[in-house]
């Protein structure tokens, strides 16, 4: 039962980790090359939607970490699975604390109502973002090879 547990964790991991990647690297820049309002509009919209969304994921995914170090603490590669739910517990802290706040403000803009520095604050959130990218795929990682332990 345990390892089916475990599976499903890095599976719902897994998912979130290709997500963000895929924000960062595909979306993102898709939307900054756009013309005009577009990309601004898109990046408010993908606030509003991924927003509603993420926040369920990370926990969820934090929440079946901590369930798994604790039921298979005494398994080979708890080490591992402690250390990855340790990295899911800094996403979580990052996303609350540096990019939670700049996109609360960035999905309600709009060209008329938009702060002078929006495309500041919306870089200011991307490299934020780069760095919770490097930490869930290192809690990815981590609870991957403690699957394959």
């Amino acid at each position: 039962m345990l390892s089916t547990f475990e599976v499903f964790t890095v599976v719902v991991v897994g998912v979130m980790v290709g997500v963000e990647f895929a924000v960062a690297f595909v979306m993102n820049p898709i939307l900054d090359a756009l013309p005009g309002d577009a990309g601004q509009l898109g990046h408010a919209h993908g606030g509003r939607m991924l927003g509603a969304v993420m926040p369920v994921w990370y926990i969820g995914s934090l929440v079946l970490a901590a369930i798994w170090a604790v039921a298979g603490w005494h398994q080979r590669g708890a080490g591992l699975v402690v250390t990855g739910a340790a990295l899911l517990v800094l996403s979580v802290v990052m996303s609350v604390l540096l990019l939670v706040p700049i996109n609360n403000r960035g999905k309600t803009w709009t060209p008329e109502n938009r702060p002078a520095d929006w495309k500041e604050q919306l870089n200011r959130w991307a490299r934020w973002h780069y760095v919770r990218v490097a930490v869930i795929i290192g809690a990815f990682t981590l609870l991957a090879a403690a699957l394959a332990r």
